[in-house]
């Protein structure tokens, strides 16, 4: 008898910074998500796809819903994640472990009542004290019909595993929606971007606010597979711009450098990368603008 295949749309959903990109990274196997310390990293809507025997998963990392800054920019990103939540068969909910916020109780009123919403309780390996673990997941158990409650570490690649078997029980009987070998639906033009944004956020600490985009101007693959790739970092304020320099260039380079290995890595091929910093006063609340930098 041949076994029935399954596929279906998990969203990934959760406040600001809890790991949901890490978690997405992980459970593909491949960095598909930028990760960052700062909250409101993940900006779009990305799929990572991971096929394994009879099943393939399509994961929907969200950003985390905003609460404050009721700019365009924010306003974006919240109708990302109520409109992946209306659209997949299996929802995610992340939190970490020992933290219990208002920011996570919002999100719970936003989790729909029509698809199987699986607790996820990130970081338990970092709660030293593991009798504190089970009071806590009673605590939160009662805020909300979970279908199964999952504590894990999101950098655990066999964690990952574990909740990829959870999650394979409630996909529906589908053929697969990706080829085999896919990892995401975006472009590597959108990697690219991504891939900068991360560096900037990661190499700048605090001193450089959300208010940073990136677009690629220029992406040409060679014949020999070289990609060429042009990208301006877009700030908001001139103030800003000797500290993405730094001095002598000194930032900049850096954040080329990374950013360009870790595309290179992606790719398996070699980049040739040029960033430039450019300004461009109030673009996180223009709605024009944020379309032209590809938010919905």
């Amino acid at each position: 008898m041949t076994e029935v295949h399954r596929a279906g749309y998990i969203a990934v959903v959760g406040r600001p910074n809890v790991g949901k990109s890490t978690l997405i990274n992980t459970l593909v196997g491949a960095k598909v998500s930028i990760v960052s310390s700062k909250p409101q990293t993940t900006r779009h809507r990305v799929l990572g796809v991971r096929t394994e025997g009879e099943a393939q998963f399509v994961f929907v990392d969200t950003p985390g819903f905003q609460t404050q800054h009721r700019n365009a920019l924010n306003q974006s990103m919240n109708r990302v994640v109520t409109q992946a939540l209306a659209e997949v068969d299996v929802v995610l909910f992340l939190i970490e472990s020992m933290k219990f916020t208002p920011a996570d109780e919002r999100v719970i009123k936003l989790l729909p009542a029509g698809a199987p919403v699986i607790l996820v309780v990130n970081k338990v390996d970092q709660v030293a004290d593991k009798t504190r673990l089970l009071p806590f997941l009673q605590q939160v158990a009662g805020q909300f019909q979970f279908a199964e409650i999952v504590p894990l570490s999101a950098l655990a690649g066999k964690d990952g595993d574990r909740l990829l078997g959870i999650v394979g029980k409630y996909l529906p009987e589908s053929e697969p929606f990706f080829e085999e070998d896919a990892i995401t639906d975006r472009s590597e033009r959108f990697l690219a971007a991504e891939i900068v944004r991360e560096k900037v956020f990661r190499l700048t600490g605090d001193e450089i606010p959300y208010g940073v985009a990136v677009e690629i101007e220029k992406y040409e693959t060679e014949e020999s597979g070289m990609r060429r790739i042009h990208a301006v970092i877009w700030i908001e304020r001139d103030a800003h711009k000797p500290i993405l320099l730094g001095k002598g260039g000194e930032h900049l380079k850096r954040i080329s450098t990374e950013a360009r290995q870790d595309m290179e890595k992606l790719f398996d091929a070699k980049v040739f990368l040029q960033c430039w910093v450019k300004v461009k006063s109030g673009w996180t609340d223009n709605a024009a603008l944020l379309r032209s930098l590809g938010h919905e």
